[in-house]
């Protein structure tokens, strides 16, 4: 991982678009601050495709695609897409599997959860459970005492001995059933809203995160950027982000919004 200070911009070569998580890569202590939420707002006003892309859930992800300067929101680590569609004036949502099966696989996740609030003392089901439609969050820092680092792992390893993926964010262990991620239904709303083909387009968007559930995108786009807080997981990233920035969390989001704002380049 280089510092953010050696990103350069090819020659030629336009940003067309940012694409990063929520959760500790714009917000910091668990707030979305004002100068995080403005340089979301300058991207999007500078013409940039500007995407959030986040383990949160459904319910979040409407108000997310409503009321935000973004031109959509991924949620629930890829179970679906929304965005606004200021001609019909509506939101569109885009559920990779179907209703029925949505409804199926949350009786078997239920039962998964309840193993791991046994196994694992002091875990919880995350506040914002409520709201999902198609997986389980388990907290492990949010809104009870941070666990360590072993009961983290005993935690997605029940949820994966039990069928289901999971991955781990900087607060949450997130299960679900199904073949999909962030970077799939990336994919999926680029080519369905956007009709672009990110295989050949992804040296043109930035993504930034934070934590380990955002391993398939930092391994995609070769111009990923992580956070500082990245390196409180470098132990457990085996496809680590191509650069890094020098501030933690919202303040290093905003470095890469002003970099790219200001078209500039550091170079090596």
């Amino acid at each position: 991982m280089r510092c953010f200070d050696h990103f350069v911009l090819e020659h030629g070569v336009d940003i067309r678009g940012v694409l990063f998580d929520i959760d500790d890569t714009i917000t910091t202590n668990g707030k979305l601050t004002p100068d995080a939420y403005v340089a979301i707002g300058r991207l999007k006003v500078a013409g940039m495709l500007v995407i959030a892309i986040t383990g949160r859930p459904a319910g979040w992800c409407d108000q997310i695609a409503r009321l935000w300067p973004v031109d959509g929101v991924i949620g629930e680590n890829g179970a679906f897409y929304f965005y606004h569609d200021a001609n019909a004036k509506k939101i569109v949502k885009r559920f990779v599997l179907d209703e029925r099966t949505r409804a199926a696989n949350r009786q078997i996740m239920a039962g998964v959860a309840q193993l791991v609030l046994r196994e694992v003392p002091g875990s919880a089901l995350a506040s914002d459970q409520a709201y999902r439609e198609a997986d389980i969050a388990v907290d492990f820092c949010e809104d009870v005492p941070r666990l360590a680092a072993t009961d983290v792992a005993r935690i997605e390893s029940l949820m994966v001995s039990h069928g289901l993926m999971a991955k781990v964010s900087s607060i949450h262990v997130n299960g679900w059933v199904g073949d999909y991620d962030k970077l799939t239904t990336t994919r999926l709303m680029f080519n369905e809203v956007f009709n672009i083909d990110l295989d050949t387009e992804k040296s043109r968007f930035v993504f930034v995160g934070d934590s380990p559930n955002d391993q398939p995108m930092f391994a995609f786009f070769p111009r990923a950027v992580g956070v500082a807080n990245i390196r409180d997981f470098a132990a457990q990233l085996s496809t680590p982000p191509a650069y890094v920035t020098r501030a933690r969390n919202g303040a290093g989001f905003v470095e890469v919004a002003e970099r790219l704002l200001a078209g500039t380049a550091a170079v090596s």
